[in-house]
């Protein structure tokens, strides 16, 4: 039944998505703002269908996974109406961490980041996928089948979640009112990727914003006369971005890094483990030490 309901969602999905990126491409270009490149756009599309193939292929396993831990859950939700808000809530925190630990695991980021490495912030690029996440991603899931959530049911929900998700990638809404307080809206989202060190590693969540503020990751986007404005992309682009290096160019620092002749075994595994931008000789800086330096050295 969750299978036909998720059909739905791809079908209902779809034609939103092209109606609010014609409006997008229609508006920004009577606005002569260059919001899409073609090369941008067919990577975007690109990175999109690697994902869903992947995705697609490894389902059945996943789904395999999930249920073995389903079958010995804890507990069962009788009602209906707490059962799929619990596991809303949960899916949502949950999906927070997976985030979160993407920015700051270097392996994890690895992954992620095919997702920050446009320069634009439209639509399409929250099509804009991490290729390999769906390799891992159902294992941060695995607590919810312990607690009685069905896997399908798990799935369900994080692509209802993530239809939010794409929609939040976009320059054309400023703010929303009272749902600023209660959502990840466009505003919150233009800061998440944002390469300004204040910008860096904030606001992880997909749909509630509750979890940014209880755990200390939430910045809001805030006015020209306060601070620069966004920059998007990473910290350090990909100077030859091409249908591979997009994907692997981390992958390929990382492997330059771990091989460095003179490094212990302990600092090879920290290249791996540690956080994005850690260097064992101080040569280049992770998001803290960016966010640091730049307030002790504010621009003018």
């Amino acid at each position: 039944m969750n299978a036909i309901k998720e059909q739905w969602l791809i079908l209902i999905s779809t034609p939103v998505y092209l109606i609010i990126i014609g409006l997008e491409l229609l508006l920004t270009h009577m606005q002569h703002r260059k919001a899409y490149t073609l090369k941008d756009t067919a990577a975007n599309v690109y990175l999109m269908l690697l994902n869903s193939a992947l995705d697609l292929g490894f389902r059945v396993i996943y789904l395999v996974i999930l249920q073995y831990f389903y079958v010995r859950a804890w507990i069962h939700i009788e009602s209906i109406f707490f059962y799929w808000l619990v596991l809303l809530l949960l899916e949502d925190l949950l999906y927070y961490w997976l985030h979160r630990f993407d920015h700051h695991i270097r392996l994890f980021w690895a992954v992620h980041v095919t997702h920050h490495s446009s320069h634009k912030m439209n639509f399409t690029v929250g099509f804009r996928s991490s290729v390999f996440q769906p390799l891992y991603r159902f294992i941060y899931f695995i607590p919810l089948a312990l607690l009685g959530f069905k896997p399908i049911d798990i799935v369900f929900i994080y692509s209802a979640t993530q239809i939010w998700g794409i929609f939040v990638h976009t320059e054309m809404i400023h703010k929303m009112g009272w749902l600023e307080y209660v959502l990840i809206t466009p505003s919150h989202h233009r800061v998440h990727h944002g390469s300004n060190p204040k910008y860096l590693d904030r606001n992880m969540g997909m749909f509630l914003v509750i979890w940014d503020k209880l755990f200390g990751t939430f910045q809001p986007e805030l006015p020209a006369d306060e601070y620069q404005p966004i920059s998007y992309g990473l910290t350090k682009n990909i100077t030859e971005p091409n249908a591979l290096t997009v994907i692997f160019h981390e992958w390929k620092e990382i492997w330059q890094d771990m091989t460095q002749k003179g490094i212990s075994f302990r600092t090879r595994l920290r290249y791996l483990f540690g956080p994005p931008g850690w260097s064992h000789d101080g040569s280049r800086l992770t998001s803290e030490e960016m966010r640091i330096k730049e307030a002790q050295n504010p621009k003018p």
